[in-house]
């Protein structure tokens, strides 16, 4: 039988990230974390998702990038034509939609709710406070003589220079906040979690 309870999330990372973060926080197993192929899927499956018959609780985690304001029109608009009256910015705490006879929707824009940016921007936060070398890695990356990314993807480029250069260089997220290298008790992952425990817990 199919959870009841799911985490739609844009992908690998995210779904690595939380899995690790609820570990840490040693959050009950109370809700599955579905990772799509990105945000278009995401979407596209959004109204499949909320008609599934035995769905209860259905979570959305997805980045800001660039346009917050746009990234959350386009969700309040696939709700709206649901039924869910979606107010017009985010929460700041995280929002959660409850309506009579519906699954309860919760949505996290990443990184905090109110700033553009994407996963790696909320993973920075969760350096622990003082560290020397992330200042200087975002400087190594502004002085790249040639940039081959998007300055969209700079917070990528930032935080992987930052964990290559670690005692263990290079390890992914999850794996980073098991070695400690990231902090999951920072105040921004306590914000995201007690999120989670309000929207599947509570």
């Amino acid at each position: 039988m199919a959870n009841p309870r799911k985490l739609l999330v844009e992908g690998r990372d995210d779904a690595v990230v939380v899995a690790n973060l609820c570990q840490a926080h040693q959050l009950p197993d109370a809700f599955e974390i579905a990772g799509k192929k990105g945000i278009t899927d995401l979407l596209e499956t959004l109204s499949t998702q909320l008609k599934t018959s035995d769905l209860e609780v259905l979570g959305i985690l997805v980045d800001a990038d660039t346009d917050l304001q746009a990234r959350w029109q386009s969700l309040r608009a696939h709700l709206t034509k649901e039924g869910y009256l979606v107010p017009d910015v985010p929460v700041s705490t995280g929002t959660i939609l409850r309506v009579e006879d519906k699954p309860t929707v919760g949505i996290w824009v990443m990184p905090d709710n109110h700033l553009p940016g994407m996963l790696e921007d909320f993973v920075a936060t969760l350096i622990p406070d003082g560290d020397a070398l992330f200042p200087y890695a975002k400087e190594c990356v502004q002085k790249l003589p040639e940039q081959r990314f998007s300055p969209a993807l700079r917070a990528k480029a930032d935080i992987h220079t930052w964990l290559a250069w670690q005692d263990e260089p290079g390890l992914p997220f999850g794996t980073a906040i098991t070695a400690s290298y990231l902090d999951p008790r920072s105040v921004h992952a306590q914000d995201f979690i007690s999120w989670l425990r309000a929207l599947f817990i509570s």
